[in-house]
């Protein structure tokens, strides 16, 4: 699901992403041009390039996960159970024809 936790991936797939940025640094650390990262890690250019980037700022950890993105959900736990049991009556229980969404 691509908006799990609030928006951006769930915790698995950073954990996926991840393992694909650490071998990254090895080839970085072998001093393996992106070209051939890329090709290795089958990934494009782009992301090979901005990954030994990040290597070079900043080391492994600046190739590690820094959790989920975006900002922090403002609802309260209450406001949160109101908006699903609403979401769980649909549109017509508020007024809103059945078709519309």
């Amino acid at each position: 699901m691509r908006y799990a936790n609030g928006g951006g991936l769930t915790s698995a797939g950073r954990q996926r992403r991840e393992a694909v940025r650490m071998p990254a640094a090895e080839l970085s650390e072998q001093e393996i041009k992106p070209p051939e990262a890329a090709r290795r890690l089958r990934v494009s250019l782009i992301p090979a390039c901005q990954w030994r980037q990040s290597w070079r700022d900043g080391g492994r950890q600046a190739l590690a996960s820094r959790g989920p993105s975006g900002s922090r959900c403002r609802l309260s736990p209450r406001c949160l159970e109101k908006l699903a049991g609403y979401l769980e009556q649909g549109p017509a229980a508020h007024g809103w024809v059945e078709d519309q969404v």
